[in-house]
């Protein structure tokens, strides 16, 4: 026979369809016992908690109710002090997977942002399937979505929440980071999100002047809260750039609630004739408080690299962060080199600079030796430089070479260079030990360098050894062609302790030397936390040789990458590893076996 409900479950139910159904004055709930009331609160559906917590009374002088201030002021309301651990529950339910900082979490506006963008996914799925012409906001939400709300059976019973003009209104203002797709870009995109405050907005697909136009109503209403922007695989003319841009400012005048401004996989900066479009360059002028701009993988010209660098220089913009990979850009500062009439001549005093730069971003751009001399030149107006990334650029031996004296200048600065991406340059054997060794000898060590991807071959094997003492912390040599004799000789150098506390060196064939190279290097790097050792071709014999290590280390490591490597084959290597794993640390990671991986038949 099923189970008789009790009398309190059968009162939880009827109150909880009641609250769902928002019959009558909910204030009542209030004032049920305490007994009751705190075993109703964990059973409520989201919907419920929220439908609860809106009609919570105001004016009450129990200590238990205290104001929030997370919406607008216009909008303050009072809460129940455990309705957020409620919230929290329900969070983790939905989303397990997705983690947040739960010091400063605030559980009800994630949940409800979430589900928000949750329901826009679901609509954008929709149009695109049944091509809906209508509305935007008549579109219906799946049961799917619904049922995480509410319940089976109360969602049969009440369709009232069931399209998507009632989300927006609801919980728009819970939402702070978007994420749109063309679809929702249209006239009355405005209008559903008139309650929101956005702060970050990331734009999909966007194309057609129509789309602008509903984007740009959005963007009016947000530019006193919107930090950061996201354009990904947008294809539009100059003349829309600027229309969006124009949204976000008064022109004529400076605006320093944008911080972010991100345009990847894009069309919209490749056209001769308009190398950088007006509204771009004008808000680039007027984001007094921007700190990034990303303008990756556009196809963008030198051109138009140069004039965002020019403008961002003459504006003596606030910019932390320039990422401009992965487009091709050889020559965007050769008039830092060769001087010309419109900028600045290198040979007097530096006026302008860009003082809060930090990180340049210049990975994949087919720069070559002479890129390399003329950023040597730019350099002069980064003061405060702290990471470059130059990998994947054909710069050689010679380009990497020019660049040596910066390096050596820039240890002397009170700013001095921290992180090095030279991944995949074309360097040599050679061209890679006379690097390491400058940059061992600088006056303050790099913390950071990252060479993987070089053919550097088992002879580079003792310079790596030796410049493990040079103070580096975070070392990249994974598929640089170390092999058996590489590692041996590298662990022939280690002599004295090392500061390392990251160091990848998978991808590099060491086979069992591997192990033996891994052993010496824990034993005298009592800060190292993590280990990319994977493809390897370690074999199961040097289990013993791991083990050991593992447990003579200093107890810092925490990650040990061993994946793709033979020594995975073994059935009960996960068992034998169990007793390193305690409270994660270190945290192994293993692959399934793969023998596969290195069977020679055809």
């Amino acid at each position: 026979m099923p189970e008789v409900p009790s009398l309190i479950t059968l009162c939880i139910g009827a109150i909880r369809d009641a609250i769902l159904d928002e019959n009558g004055n909910l204030s009542y709930v209030y004032k049920l016992p305490s007994e009751l009331f705190d075993q109703l609160i964990p059973n409520l559906p989201p919907l419920g908690l929220q439908n609860l917590q809106e009609a919570m009374p105001s004016g009450s002088s129990n200590d238990s109710w205290f104001s929030d201030d997370c919406l607008k002021p216009s909008r303050k309301r009072k809460r129940f002090g455990n309705f957020d651990e409620t919230w929290k529950a329900l969070y983790r339910s939905r989303w397990p997977i997705v983690q947040q900082d739960e010091s400063t979490t605030d559980w009800q506006q994630v949940y409800w942002e979430k589900h928000l963008q949750n329901c826009l996914d679901a609509t954008a799925e929709t149009i695109s399937i049944t091509l809906f012409d209508g509305f935007l906001g008549e579109v219906e939400i799946p049961d799917a979505l619904l049922k995480y709300i509410s319940y089976e059976g109360h969602i049969s019973r009440s369709r009232s929440y069931s399209k998507l003009a009632y989300h927006c209104e609801r919980f728009g203002l819970y939402a702070r980071r978007l994420r749109l797709q063309s679809v929702h870009c249209v006239a009355e995109v405005g209008c559903l999100l008139r309650n929101s405050r956005l702060e970050s907005l990331e734009i999909h697909w966007l194309k057609s002047k129509e789309q602008v136009e509903g984007l740009c109503k959005l963007l009016e209403q947000s530019k006193e809260t919107l930090a950061s922007l996201e354009f990904v695989h947008c294809k539009l003319s100059a003349n829309l750039v600027t229309e969006i841009c124009e949204s976000l400012h008064v022109k004529g005048f400076e605006t320093d609630v944008i911080k972010s401004i991100s345009i990847k996989r894009s069309g919209c900066l490749d056209c001769s004739h308009f190398p950088l479009p007006l509204g771009l360059e004008s808000l680039l002028i007027a984001t007094s408080g921007l700190t990034l701009l990303i303008l990756s993988d556009n196809h963008l010209w030198w051109k138009t690299a140069k004039l965002v660098f020019d403008t961002l220089l003459e504006a003596e913009s606030c910019v932390q962060v320039l990422d401009l990979s992965e487009n091709n850009i050889a020559g965007w500062l050769s008039h830092f080199k060769w001087g010309s009439p419109s900028c600045i001549n290198t040979d007097r005093k530096i006026s302008k600079s860009l003082q809060s730069l930090r990180l340049l971003n210049l990975r994949c751009n087919n720069l070559q030796k002479d890129d390399a001399d003329c950023l040597k030149y730019a350099m002069g107006y980064m003061p405060n430089l702290e990471v470059l990334n130059l990998s994947e650029n054909p710069l050689q031996d010679e380009g990497v070479r020019i660049l040596v004296p910066f390096l050596v200048e820039k240890s002397k600065c009170d700013t001095p260079l921290v992180e090095l991406h030279l991944e995949n340059c074309e360097l040599s054997f050679h061209g890679a030990s006379q690097l390491l060794e400058v940059l061992a000898a600088l006056k303050v060590p790099l913390k950071s360098l990252y060479i993987g991807d070089n053919h550097l071959t088992r002879k580079f094997g003792p310079s790596l050894g030796r410049f493990l003492h040079s103070g580096i912390q975070t070392l990249d040599v994974k598929g640089i062609g170390l092999g058996l004799d590489g590692f041996s000789d590298a662990q022939k150098e280690l002599s004295q302790d090392l500061s390392i506390i990251h160091i990848n060196i998978s991808g590099n064939a060491g086979g069992a030397r591997t192990a033996t190279f891994l052993s010496k290097v824990i034993s005298q790097a009592p800060k190292l936390i993590s280990v990319d050792a994977s493809s390897n071709w370690i074999p199961v014999e040097s289990l013993p040789a791991i083990c050991s290590f593992l447990k003579d280390g200093k107890g810092t490591l925490e990650h040990l990458n061993l994946r793709q490597n033979p020594l995975c084959n073994k059935p009960d290597i996960a068992s034998l590893l169990a007793e390193f794993q305690i409270n994660g640390k270190p945290k192994i990671l293993l692959s399934p076996p793969i023998a596969s991986l290195y069977d020679n038949d055809p």
